[in-house]
């Protein structure tokens, strides 16, 4: 409970109506005196309880709180594998449509690489030589600038 200003006035104008003017003074210092006893009584009381209750508890936790640490540390643990199964065990029917999806997918995605075979850089070489050394059929050689004759004599050897 805080006193304001407006609560000191009214309290000292009733103590100079009911003690009188000559005495008041005499009951103020009294009155200052005891509060300053009670105020030192108070504080010699709290630090003779900290002193003798609340410093020894301390101590006596300081060790407790020490041994607790590894047994909350293994509860957090404990606590996070348990919560880690929990939503492996939420997860077991979601998950595996999904997994199945995703090895199909993988699987599709295998299959037409392997019906393709890759053409070696030799074979498409001996290829573009048969090619050229094939002779040029006519209507490949009606397509052509040059004559039908000279197609024929070039891929006979110049003989006909």
């Amino acid at each position: 409970m805080k006193i304001g200003a407006m609560e000191l006035i009214v309290i000292f104008i009733v103590a100079l109506l009911v003690i009188g003017p000559d005495k008041l003074p005499l009951y103020a210092k009294k009155f200052g005196s005891a509060m300053r006893e009670f105020r030192k009584a108070s504080s010699d009381m709290t630090q003779d309880i900290r002193e003798s209750v609340v410093e020894p508890l301390e101590e006596a936790q300081r060790p407790l709180r020490e041994a607790m640490e590894p047994l909350e540390t293994l509860k957090k643990d404990v606590e996070g594998s348990f919560k880690g199964v929990e939503k492996d065990l939420k997860n077991i029917g979601k998950s595996a449509p999904k997994e199945k999806a995703a090895t199909a997918e993988a699987a599709a995605a295998e299959e037409p690489a392997m019906k393709q075979d890759p053409v070696p850089a030799e074979d498409t070489v001996s290829t573009e030589t048969q090619q050229a050394a094939e002779p040029v059929s006519a209507p490949a050689a009606a397509d052509s600038d040059t004559p039908v004759a000279e197609n024929d004599q070039e891929t006979t050897g110049g003989t006909t």
